[in-house]
């Protein structure tokens, strides 16, 4: 599955496991208790992700062990989480984390369970980008100690921004798995019928039906832009961090195109780190 969470180890994450993640030098902008926090949302994100993806158990199986997830996250709330789960009852309470926000994020990942996404609907994409990513989002603006109003329109546009920004850059490795997660109207957008994944992205008007996505994400960056420029309360540089990096990324793939053969798009170290400086030092 292309997510947000990417891809990474099945057990709740520690600060060396996550850093792999392009999330790791904005997560490291932060205080102890927040980046803690975020570590602990990145955790059970890579355990309910692995549910989705890993190779080998039966669909009926990946079912069963997000239902016991849903079950885990309601004895959380009640304030007896067994186990597996217990990292995650400091970051509840410390910052209000919502139960629903957990469940999106299992929701989402049961999207990726059973038949393969290939050419949903763009509304369909969207609930997923929902689940996937602005429901992590949701939960990080509480943990960065934003108001809600800022914090719930941050959280709906640059989760999707990132979320489009990741299905366009892992185009082969989800037709790998089966999937195609461009919309129906991008393809058809660009003269393509077929919905096999290996078909669309070997097909030279791939590039039309990319750029109509990057065209919907810069629009969510864009959006994400205005509340971030109005600089309101909490910890925004992280956020702020994350975007440019994504954005830079998609700009990038712009430049190269999306013609066969690709490569995946990472941006130099020296860039990285100018934009980690500039988002780390100035607020």
């Amino acid at each position: 599955m292309t997510s947000v969470a990417e891809t990474a180890p099945s057990q709740p994450s520690t600060e060396q496991q996550a850093s792999g993640s392009s999330f790791y030098a904005a997560m490291r902008l932060l205080p102890p208790a927040e980046r803690s926090a975020m570590f602990a949302i990145y955790g059970f994100c890579r355990v309910v992700d692995d549910i989705a993806d890993e190779p080998g158990p039966s669909e009926e199986q990946r079912r069963k062990e997000l239902a016991e997830w849903r079950d885990d996250l309601a004895a959380l709330y009640a304030g007896s989480p067994p186990a597996r789960a217990d990292y995650l009852l400091e970051p509840v309470r410390r910052f209000g984390l919502k139960q629903r926000d957990f469940l999106a994020i299992v929701d989402g990942m049961e999207m990726d369970v059973g038949a393969p996404i290939r050419g949903p609907a763009y509304s369909d994409l969207d609930l997923y980008c929902d689940r996937v990513a602005s429901a992590v989002g949701r939960l990080s603006v509480r943990i960065f100690g934003m108001d809600e109003a800022p914090g719930a329109q941050l959280a709906h546009h640059l989760g999707r921004a990132l979320q489009l920004t990741n299905i366009l850059r892992d185009l082969d490795e989800d037709a790998d798995m089966g999937r195609l997660y461009l919309p129906a109207e991008a393809l058809d957008a660009a003269g393509i019928e077929t919905r096999e994944p290996h078909e669309v992205v070997a097909d030279p008007r791939l590039d039309i039906a990319c750029r109509w996505v990057a065209a919907k994400a810069h629009g969510h960056y864009a959006e994400a832009d205005k509340v971030l420029k109005a600089r309101p309360a909490g910890r925004i540089r992280s956020p702020r961090l994350m975007r440019e990096v994504y954005s830079a990324i998609l700009s990038a793939m712009e430049r190269a195109g999306w013609a066969a053969p690709r490569h995946r798009i990472s941006l130099p170290k020296t860039r990285l780190l100018w934009i980690v400086l500039r988002h780390g030092l100035v607020d």
